[in-house]
């Protein structure tokens, strides 16, 4: 977020925000091979959905502030992203409050998902006409926050998906630091 704020060169911002992707993927591997009780896992749940906002939710709206997309239209739209964002984990972590039977399914497409889609919308960016992209911003950032609380199943990750979205950052990662 400083990254964004400071005016720094919005790309590693963007980089910022695919690495947290990266590194959300293997936090449940990590902690499911710590000892916890029922206690700390339920905390370490919600402690999960907390930095899923402020990375997935909050961390995207910074940036595209940053970038100059502050219209009215844009500041209803992140505030539209921003509650579903927040519904949609509130209502996973209540669906799926028996910490001992994990869910395999997410309700709605993830806020995590975000670590990915977002950096898309950036190099979109550069192939289209700047009104144009103003206006397909509000209606991107409207669709991911619709999809968020979309009554959906969305397989968990499985082993694969975890190379695949590990590659899939990697791939994005490496177009922004040799492309851009």
């Amino acid at each position: 977020m400083v990254l964004a704020i400071s005016g720094a060169d919005i790309k590693y911002a963007f980089l910022c925000l695919m690495l947290s992707g990266i590194c959300d993927l293997f936090d449940g591997a990590v902690a499911r091979k710590v000892d916890r009780d029922d206690e700390e896992k339920a905390f370490g749940v919600e402690q999960d959905s907390l930095c899923d906002v402020i990375c997935f939710v909050d961390f995207p709206i910074v940036i595209l502030t940053s970038m100059g997309f502050n219209s009215i239209w844009h500041i209803a739209a992140y505030a539209v992203f921003a509650i579903c964002g927040v519904a949609r984990l509130g209502y996973f972590n209540i669906k799926t409050a028996d910490i001992n039977k994990p869910a395999k399914y997410f309700t709605g497409v993830p806020v995590t998902y975000s670590a990915l889609i977002f950096p898309v919308l950036y190099l979109v960016s550069f192939v289209m006409p700047k009104e144009i992209f103003e206006v397909f911003v509000v209606l991107f950032v409207l669709t991911k926050a619709f999809f968020e609380i979309l009554n959906i199943n969305v397989p968990k990750p499985g082993k694969i998906s975890y190379v695949v979205f590990s590659l899939l950052g990697i791939a994005m990662i490496s177009i922004y630091l040799v492309v851009l």
